[in-house]
């Protein structure tokens, strides 16, 4: 499968999709009429959120103010739409690499297809066969992505006030009421 990708798309985002507790995540990006989702864990979303805030955190230190990232998501890029629909998987992601382009002052985000041998994989190995979403996106796309991603994964259960476990809607046995004080 070819690398799919989107060199400052009109949309990049995470989303998901059902009710807390089963629901399915998802990175998708949309130019024009294009649109391509791909599949990814909770934990993974979290992760590439906050990668992406330290990752401009540090660009802006290193280069004294001077480069053009924001420090807050500027108000015309949050974007609290639903994802784009129908909802297609093109694949379940596996590995991610995050990256800072210097030269254009763009992040770029290559989500690679989850495979059978994940510890011999690279991101972006020329390999055919496995599936790669690039995108590359402003500093200041970046920062709405990972604000609205930490919200989505944030979105989820609640958590229970004595154990801080997710709190079900069929019930939840909190290991702080049974004896574990842990």
């Amino acid at each position: 499968m070819p690398v799919i990708s989107y060199d400052l798309p009109e949309r990049f985002v995470a989303g998901a999709v059902g009710r807390p507790g089963d629901r399915a995540f998802y990175l998708q990006a949309r130019a024009g009429r294009r649109v391509t989702s791909v599949g990814l864990e909770k934990f993974q979303v979290t992760l590439l959120a906050e990668r992406l805030e330290e990752l401009l955190d540090e660009v802006l230190r290193r280069s004294g103010g001077e480069a053009h990232v924001p420090a807050v998501t500027p108000s015309e890029l949050r974007d609290d739409g639903p994802l784009e629909q129908p909802v297609e998987e093109e694949f379940k992601v596996g590995t991610m690499a995050l990256a800072w382009d210097p030269d254009d002052e763009r992040v770029v985000i290559e989500a690679q297809e989850v495979t059978e041998g994940e510890d011999d994989a690279e991101v972006g190995e020329d390999d055919p066969a496995i599936a790669v979403l690039r995108v590359r996106i402003s500093a200041a796309q970046a920062r709405a992505f990972a604000e609205r991603a930490l919200q989505v994964v944030a979105a989820g259960r609640p958590p229970c006030p004595l154990c801080g476990l997710p709190l079900d809607a069929e019930g939840h046995v909190c290991p702080r009421q049974n004896g574990y004080l842990g």
